[in-house]
């Protein structure tokens, strides 16, 4: 009689909770329509898509078959035309990239030529690997595709191509990054901040001649940062690098370089085709049999500091690199809301609830997109959990309304238990927000594109899935209420007008000519 009372329980449950709510919905759906009646919004009148402000003028149909991921990208909010691209704002044109990197890769034949007559004098095999270069290779239209508005366009394949490609492509060359060659094995074991030497990061060189940062696996998906960790001493994590690009994405703000795992042969993929002497040196084989690195730093020139491969293979992330300095400049500027970088320090605004109507008066924040692309890059911050924003860069061409790339990320996805609010304070001071931002976030709180979903959907078609545990996704729905609860905070005090604003404010110190005539 139990068992017969227990099952009936179940069925009736059944049929409330789940079979009940799927009729509804298949009867309802050949009723539903979208209420967005365009399928492109346009960014006339200044850049501002004519949509109403509240979810709940979204009209969305529940389906639980196909793919979210595919929905979302479909929506009306993903398919905002922007203005016609000018040659101004362009990052690179195409004869200028090309003969650049042809320049690279005379000079690169140069150098290996050396480097392997040196080696083979010291009784050391360099493989020859030839270098394909290819004018329509992704790592090149990934670069000629950066614009004024994002590194690259919503529908740009080459994107995915340059996912794939660094996944698969021949390693020809590693070696340390340009920072960590700067610090040239001389640091300062008193800096409370370390340096990028301690962070253990590889420029590799792949076939094509395009270029991508290894950062190897340091943390285990399922450890949390220990609370007593400092946000400026807790551990790069590879895994957050992957998953803040798909963040970036989904987002639709793509200002993070491509980013993909992969698995590397530490020892046929970095110590047999390094040039660089002092990398070699680095290498050694634990008690356990497998091949281990180390940063050069002096202060973690330690075994116990090192990753080692299992025991040659080693995963971790690979970012695409941005075209180089001397043809695409970017200056690198203090975050306004950057933390105190020591045990006891309080930045202003940790203390001042009013300190944002100081940035306002400030240049560049004082006009244009700036102090919105701030937020917005808080926004992600908070959304991953990073602390650690102390600076952000733009590209010189684009002048002060040029967007900010989101770089280095590793530092978020530490916590999935513990929320920050103090990363939001941009949003919760300024009580700003960007319409378009603010719409996005609202169609990502709605269950038929929940944002958990949608980054578990797309996080799995990289190599490494899974890349994020299930509480950091769960944890992303969760801040994600705490932004939109922000915004309606500021919105019941100052008011929509005040808070949602259009987007592409144009500065008033920018008065480049369009080819039509008018100033932007």
């Amino acid at each position: 009689m139990l068992v017969a009372i227990a099952l009936v329980t179940l069925l009736a449950a059944d049929i409330h909770f789940v079979l009940l709510p799927r009729l509804k919905t298949w009867y309802h759906l050949a009723r539903e329509s979208c209420a967005c009646e365009a399928t492109n919004g346009s960014l006339g009148n200044g850049g501002a898509a004519i949509i109403p402000w509240t979810t709940s003028n979204f009209t969305t149909v529940s389906d639980e078959r196909g793919s979210k991921l595919d929905r979302l990208f479909g929506h009306p909010l993903y398919n905002i035309r922007l203005p016609e691209l000018g040659p101004d704002e362009r990052l690179l044109q195409d004869e200028e990239l090309m003969s650049y990197y042809k320049r690279k890769v005379s000079r690169w034949e140069r150098m290996k030529k050396y480097y392997i007559e040196a080696a083979a004098a010291s009784n050391i095999t360099i493989p020859n690997y030839p270098v394909i270069f290819d004018p329509e290779a992704s790592w090149l239209h990934f670069h000629l595709g950066i614009n004024r508005y994002a590194l690259y366009a919503r529908d740009d394949s080459s994107v995915d191509r340059l996912l794939w490609d660094m996944q698969t492509n021949t390693v020809i060359s590693a070696d340390f990054t340009q920072d960590e060659k700067a610090l040239k094995g001389a640091c300062d074991c008193s800096q409370v901040v370390k340096p990028s030497g301690l962070h253990l990061k590889l420029a590799l060189k792949l076939q094509d001649f395009g270029k991508a940062m290894f950062k190897p696996m340091r943390q285990e998906r399922h450890e949390e940062t220990p609370e007593n960790f400092f946000y400026f001493v807790d551990f790069q994590r590879h895994n957050a690098e992957i998953a803040a690009f798909h963040l970036d994405r989904v987002l639709d703000f793509r200002r993070v370089p491509p980013v993909a795992g992969r698995f590397i042969n530490v020892t046929g993929e970095i110590l047999h085709i390094t040039h660089n002497e002092e990398l070699r040196s680095v290498f050694f084989t634990s008690p356990a049999n497998n091949t281990c690195f180390f940063a050069k730093c002096l202060y973690v020139c330690k075994s116990e500091y090192a990753v080692c491969g299992h025991p040659d293979l080693l995963e971790g992330s690979m970012s695409a690199y941005l075209p180089g300095l001397s043809i695409a400049p970017r200056i690198s500027i203090p975050n306004p809301w950057i933390r105190a970088y020591s045990f006891t320090g309080r930045e202003e605004w940790e203390v001042n609830p009013l300190y944002c109507d100081n940035v306002k008066k400030l240049y560049p924040y004082n006009s244009g997109n700036r102090l919105l692309n701030i937020i917005d890059m808080a926004i992600f911050d908070f959304l991953t959990g990073n602390m650690d924003r102390h600076h952000y860069e733009i590209f010189t061409k684009f002048g002060d309304d040029g967007f900010l790339l989101h770089l280095d990320n590793a530092r978020g996805f530490g916590r999935h238990s513990h929320d920050e609010m103090s990363i939001l304070a941009p949003l919760s001071q300024c009580c700003m927000i960007k319409r378009s931002t603010l719409f996005r976030l609202k169609l990502l709180a709605q269950s038929e594109y929940r944002l958990s979903d949608v980054m578990r959907e797309s996080l799995s078609r990289d190599p490494l899935a899974p890349v994020l545990t299930e509480d950091h996704l769960q944890a992303l729905d969760r801040r994600l209420g705490h932004v939109l609860r922000t915004v309606g905070k500021c919105v019941k005090k100052l008011g929509e007008a005040q808070v949602v604003i259009t987007d592409f404010v144009e500065s008033s110190r920018v008065t480049t000519k369009h080819p039509g005539g008018s100033n932007r």
